[in-house]
């Protein structure tokens, strides 16, 4: 299973959010904007693909300290575990 971190914008704010691993990249996802660390190896998954290409569409290219996925976690999950089985 891929590896990833979640943490809330709660939990940001009452942690001292680590540095990136090298070799990850953070999304955002859903409503909460709960915060993902994952594996640039997602990158090959063309599903995953997808959705940078609708968070591109959505919110343009510039993005500071992380990437927002227009969709919801369920979904965001999906991609990363189908991801995983591959």
């Amino acid at each position: 299973m891929a590896e990833f971190e979640i943490l809330s914008n709660r939990e940001a704010g009452k942690k001292k959010i680590k540095k990136t691993p090298k070799g990850h990249i953070v999304v955002y996802v859903g409503e909460g904007m709960k915060r993902y660390v994952v594996p640039i190896s997602c990158l090959k998954n063309h599903d995953f693909q997808k959705l940078l290409e609708e968070a591109a569409e959505v919110y343009g290219f510039y993005s500071q300290g992380g990437i927002l996925l227009p969709c919801n976690e369920a979904t965001f999950l999906s991609v990363i575990n189908s991801k995983a089985k591959s």
